[in-house]
């Protein structure tokens, strides 16, 4: 707990180690002023040029693909996952081995997420996710599944979980979270939240904001504490967590609550419709500090990204490159198919054409369906790479258009495509997942 005297709004002085730097401003295509920009995230282990995709390595790797591959492919940074790497390997492990960084041989940028997201998703086992299509709060707020046990209580103090690996009981505060993910040593943490869902109600939303709030000041605290005692080690930002759900209020409060707070930056987590995604990030944009960058967590649809990106978001992550990859599903130009079909089984041009990635310069369709259907591993990696690389282009592409002032005519190109729903032009009949 922080003392009396502590004051939150206060920084630290290493903090001058983490800067970020506002670019190119983006005008929406009437003329008028956006919230979206160009910027330059400086850490200790070197710089993001935004807007960026992080690549999610939840267990200090990206599923299926060397570290190295990711570079090739593109990726400036890696998120991992603090709730994951607590329970394996262990923290003190990758603090042994030098951090993060060293551990998984990633020379580039790292981020840990806080652990909250597993937290609330053992909570239920059922329908307390974050799936973006409706509310519904028809249910109690503690609501569990039939037959599942619910596997996280949170208290004002923090959370007790069972692990999903051994079901051994775990206790989560925020003063743990920051000691964790110091040991992990990410360049960039999260502070330790409570997530919300669509599905709770208003007069939750607000019992948890009051909790996220107290609990931000004291990851701060804690922060500042570990900083000072963890002589030698680099300094490593923390950006605060913004929920608030649906309600503009809500969101509104939350930003200048937390963003009274000495964080480095801003993640902006929790429950928000999809048709609503530009107008959260928007208010969010209008509140928070416009010198700290702002993390879009959970986010890699071609839509989602532009209308953030438009509205003031300067860094997303998802895990859905790699997840739909693992099914055989792959991006291209015109949508997302799926390459377990049997029209692929003579198919020797890449996954697509315009794309310059590793496994397209090299592989064709009809090979990785093989594999797929095989059951080899490879087909995993390959498709991953190529998915990896199509999200990371397309969001650096963005970044160059806002740069040259061609972002409306880039997103009206790459959506126009997109969500066409036209067969794949280099297959047969193929159908769009």
């Amino acid at each position: 707990m922080p003392n009396d005297s502590f004051d939150a709004a206060v920084p630290h002085p290493r903090q001058s180690d983490f800067s970020f730097e506002v670019g190119t401003r983006l005008s929406n295509a009437d003329g008028s002023a956006s919230n979206g920009r160009t910027g330059v995230i400086t850490t200790p282990h070197g710089q993001i040029k935004t807007p960026a995709f992080i690549a999610v390595g939840t267990k200090a790797t990206v599923k299926a693909v060397l570290p190295e591959s990711v570079a090739q492919l593109g990726a400036q940074a890696v998120l991992a996952n603090a709730y994951h790497l607590y329970l394996q390997p262990g923290s003190d492990i990758l603090d042994a081995a030098g951090g993060l960084g060293k551990f998984m041989n990633w020379s580039g940028p790292t981020f840990t997420d806080s652990g909250g997201f597993q937290v609330m998703s053992l909570g239920s086992g059922f329908k307390k996710v974050i799936d973006m299509k409706s509310v519904d709060q028809s249910g109690p707020d503690d609501a569990v599944a039939p037959g599942k046990e619910r596997l996280a209580n949170v208290d004002d103090d923090g959370v007790w979980f069972k692990s999903h690996i051994d079901g051994t009981k775990h206790r989560f505060s925020p003063e743990i979270s920051m000691k964790v993910q110091h040991e992990i040593g990410a360049d960039i943490m999260f502070a330790f939240d409570e997530l919300t869902t669509l599905q709770n109600s208003r007069g939750y939303q607000v019992e948890s904001l009051e909790r996220t709030r107290l609990w931000a000041q004291r990851c701060v605290a804690e922060h500042f504490n570990l900083t000072d005692s963890r002589i030698g080690k680099d300094y490593q930002a923390l950006f605060g967590v913004i929920q608030g759900a649906q309600y503009e209020d809500l969101r509104r409060q939350a930003c200048r609550d937390l963003g009274a707070m000495a964080f480095d930056g801003f993640g902006i987590g929790g429950a928000l419709e999809k048709e609503n995604l530009g107008t959260i990030v928007g208010w969010c944009a209008e509140e928070l500090p416009e010198n700290k960058p702002r993390h879009l967590l959970g986010i890699s649809e071609p839509d989602d990204i532009f209308t953030a990106i438009e509205n003031g978001a300067d860094t997303f992550d998802c895990v859905s490159p790699t997840r739909v990859a693992r099914n055989s599903a792959f991006y291209t130009p015109h949508g997302r198919f799926n390459l377990s079909g049997q029209r692929y089984k003579r198919d020797f041009t890449p996954l697509s054409e315009e794309c310059d990635c590793y496994t397209c310069q090299n592989y064709t369709r009809a090979y990785i369906h093989h594999m797929f259907k095989a059951k080899e591993l490879i087909s995993h990696t390959l498709i991953s790479i190529h998915n990896e690389r199509f999200v990371v282009k397309m969001v650096d592409d963005a970044r160059l258009a806002i740069e040259d002032g061609t972002f409306h005519e880039l997103k009206e190109r790459v959506m126009s495509r997109y969500y066409a729903g036209a067969p794949d032009p280099q297959g047969l009949e193929t159908v769009a997942v």
